[in-house]
């Protein structure tokens, strides 16, 4: 039986960090690679590359499915996305053509959700605040001031692929879970076992808020500073989605005025935040170097549902994260403008995208 002929475009160095030795020993094994890897750039200088692909195996800093790219490569049949969000290079050009689209988004939620399920736990326990009093004073300050992991609440912003992910992940625990989505409804919660709130109120009512919004026109600056403002005493603020989504100097304002107020932050609008930046100054905020999603050796956890993803393609079978037209629009692969999306070789130097 003839293999497909299949080739791989993206970032240099993400190449082997994605898709390791054992996942192209694997996806040659299935498919014909009929060419050398190739980047974005290279493909734009050299299209003719792409006439025999029918398969395409990508990740961060993958080309722009566009009309110009299809037309170089008329017999492409299936794309397979070894990372997470696909909106800075979808087009309605995939649907036109029937593309089959499976991307790795849930593999790289895995560890955003493991992140934030460590940060959320240690800012029950007031951790950051306690470890740096403790090392200031030489002394250990009092410790039964805080929520704790007993009854105390947590608040998600958005319910996609990471947030359902650290559902599942924050279920042993003790802690009451509310969440603001605008795309779920009080049927969709019982089932999950939570409580749907207004925003403000995912805010006024949490112990700890964590954020996992897409970036899109409607969410820039959706968190002002009067949400953190609302904030309960000793209350924390988690961000690993994207700093855009908050009026950065707002907050800043608001954490320079209630030090009880937390702040961990993995993203900010500028990455990392300009020297003399309050983000450094103020001892009520933690910066994390944007590592709360796939980093080494869990970057290999995408290139392997991208296999699997494979071989259920070559076999007929449905494909479990297959992307369609619909689905798009409802999450973090819904196509944005350039300006909104920062694909990973342009930020390989701030630590990646989630």
């Amino acid at each position: 039986m003839r293999k497909l002929k299949g080739i791989y475009i993206l970032a240099p160095d993400a190449l082997p960090l994605i898709y390791g030795d054992s996942e192209q020993r694997d996806i040659a094994q299935l498919v014909d690679i009929c060419a050398p890897p190739q980047t974005r750039q290279s493909i734009a200088d050299n299209p003719d590359i792409l006439a025999n692909a029918e398969v395409l195996f990508s990740g961060w800093s993958g080309p722009m499915l566009d009309e110009a790219f299809f037309a170089a490569a008329p017999k492409l049949k299936a794309i397979f996305y070894g990372a997470g969000t696909m909106g800075y290079i979808l087009t309605p050009e995939v649907w036109k053509r029937g593309i089959v689209v499976t991307s790795a988004l849930e593999a790289n939620a895995v560890p955003v959700a493991e992140y934030t399920l460590a940060t959320i736990l240690f800012s029950l326990k007031h951790g950051w605040r306690l470890a740096q009093q403790t090392k200031k004073h030489h002394c250990h300050p009092d410790r039964n001031h805080v929520p704790g992991c007993y009854g105390s609440t947590v608040g998600l912003v958005s319910l996609g692929a990471i947030a359902r992910k650290l559902l599942e992940l924050l279920r042993p625990f003790d802690l009451d879970v509310l969440v603001y989505d605008p795309f779920f409804t009080d049927r969709d919660a019982g089932a999950l076992g939570i409580e749907m709130v207004s925003l403000e109120a995912v805010f006024q009512r949490s112990d700890v808020v964590s954020l996992h919004t897409p970036v899109f026109p409607e969410t820039i600056g959706m968190i002002t500073g009067q949400h953190i403002s609302s904030m309960k005493q000793g209350a924390t603020f988690i961000n690993t989605a994207r700093g855009e989504l908050i009026r950065e100097g707002e907050m800043l304002e608001v954490l320079s005025r209630r030090p009880d107020i937390q702040a961990v932050l993995d993203v900010t609008i500028k990455e990392p935040p300009e020297a003399g930046s309050l983000f450094y100054s103020l001892d009520n905020v933690v910066l994390t170097p944007h590592i709360a999603g796939s980093a080494g050796k869990e970057c290999q956890r995408m290139g392997r549902y991208m296999v699997d993803e494979l071989q259920r393609y070559l076999d007929g079978e449905p494909l479990r994260y297959a992307l369609t037209e619909r689905s798009v629009m409802r999450s973090s692969h819904r196509p944005v403008a350039a300006n909104l999306a920062r694909p990973r070789a342009a930020a390989m130097a701030i630590g990646g995208v989630t």
